[in-house]
């Protein structure tokens, strides 16, 4: 395959952009499927590993962008696509988005019928500080940019993704896009919505996603992509202590249809390549693989109330902090707390990310965590883009990154950074060791 960076000036035909781009899981996923894209992304790590992959990144804060730097945004650019930043939606996060999504509904139509935006941000201000909360009508935003900016397109398709709990947020969405009211100024789409399963489209984890897809009118209906595994029963039982039945047996697979993919077979793939980074001998019992995975969440504070998952069975949902998890490879080890932890390539591979995929900068766990699944990323994609579904062709492919040469990252660098002087404020600040005192 060849490498992500176009023939040429790296942004040439780039077709999709990507808010609040991370890593780059929807950018993966797009060049798999011979898209190029660009991301906006202000955390300094993410960057870096975007432009050790090849992925064009401008390093800001998307607001700014839209406001100030808008004209920087290729013009070949036809598709809007990007996952708002969840912590305040998201089960693990705080709550505070879904405490107020009915008032974040509000603001979506408040900035649809054309209220003043200052006005707007005062008030999604006093809702949450940080302005996180805001940060899920950034898309929209985006969108009126488009529509309102001379010389400009209303985007082709857009396409979002966010925690379960954003649902009704998109669904507000969808109905405001079919509607063509105020701003939109009469720009319809074809949009719907759904919550999609991860491990229904291949990827060996448990994770459910808000996803919402749009598309100007002539390409006929938007579907849902089609799911190509089996759920996963999360109705098991919890079990309390350790037990040998916590290990694989037969009778713990589907008997039919597609099986969901567990962690042991994803991770027996990507270790295959000769120059993989990926090394599970170490998880092996008698050359078998019969691990099982204790999750740091859901404990109340008791140890004994921690989810368990086999090596048959998909990952718990992949979070920034998926290295506090601890792997056993038996129940003695249980018993005596001998434990692992999965690397972060081997945890990037539990997303679907190539098993070679260059992590790079620092954080690369809370990077991981939170990426989009590309596997997901070219179900919702091809649905979107092309009405069919990834061919098996496409997905093999997906297995391994091309390889990037310095010349491409450092370009890339400079595209995203250049003098680092539009960078999100000290996010390239180097904090350097303080010097030690001479008893």
């Amino acid at each position: 395959m060849n490498s992500p960076g176009p023939q040429g000036h790296p942004l040439d035909g780039v077709r999709i952009l990507d808010l609040f781009a991370g890593p780059g899981g929807l950018d993966v996923a797009a060049h798999f499927l011979g898209f190029k894209s660009i991301g906006i992304e202000w955390d300094r790590n993410a960057c870096e590993t975007r432009y050790a992959a090849g992925l064009p990144t401008i390093h800001a804060d998307v607001s700014v962008v839209r406001e100030t730097r808008f004209d920087e945004i290729p013009a070949s650019v036809d598709v809007l696509a990007g996952g708002p930043p969840c912590q305040s939606f998201s089960v693990a996060g705080t709550g505070a988005g879904r405490v107020a999504l009915d008032t974040v509904k509000d603001f979506i139509h408040r900035l649809v019928h054309g209220e003043d935006e200052a006005e707007i941000d005062k008030d999604l201000h006093s809702l949450d500080e940080d302005l996180r909360t805001a940060l899920v009508l950034e898309p929209l935003r985006w969108l009126l940019k488009a529509i309102e900016t001379e010389g400009r397109d209303p985007y082709k398709v857009i396409v979002l993704e966010q925690v379960p709990a954003v649902l009704p947020l998109w669904e507000v969405y969808a109905k405001l896009l079919r509607s063509g009211e105020g701003r939109l100024q009469g720009v319809k789409y074809e949009a719907e919505c759904w919550a999609l399963k991860t491990e229904e489209f291949g990827v060996p984890q448990t994770r459910t996603r808000a996803v919402l897809v749009a598309r100007l009118p002539g390409d006929g209906t938007v579907r849902p992509p089609r799911a190509t595994h089996l759920p996963f029963d999360l109705r098991r039982g919890k079990r309390a202590t350790a037990q040998e039945e916590m290990l694989p047996t037969d009778s713990t697979l589907p008997r039919a249809g597609r099986p969901w993919v567990s962690m042991a077979e994803a991770l027996e793939a990507a270790s295959e390549p000769d120059d993989s980074p990926v090394d599970v001998s170490r998880l092996r019992t008698e050359g078998d693989m019969t691990f099982f995975v204790v999750s740091n969440y859901g404990s109340g504070g008791d140890p004994k109330n921690r989810g368990r998952r086999l090596s048959s069975e998909p990952a718990f949902t992949v979070t920034g902090k998926i290295s506090r998890n601890k792997v056993y490879k038996s129940v003695a080890d249980y018993e005596v707390g001998k434990s692992d932890r999965f690397t972060i390539p081997e945890s990037g591979v539990l997303q679907t990310f190539p098993h070679n995929f260059p992590w790079s900068g620092k954080d690369q766990a809370q990077q991981v965590g939170n990426a989009v699944p590309p596997r997901l990323g070219m179900h919702v994609l091809s649905r979107a883009l092309r009405d069919n579904t990834p061919s098996d062709e496409e997905l093999t492919a997906a297995a391994t990154w091309p390889a990037v040469p310095r010349t491409l990252s450092d370009e890339l660098r400079g595209i995203g950074c250049g003098d680092r002087s539009r960078c999100p404020a000290d996010s390239h600040k180097v904090t350097r060791p303080r010097p030690q005192t001479v008893p």
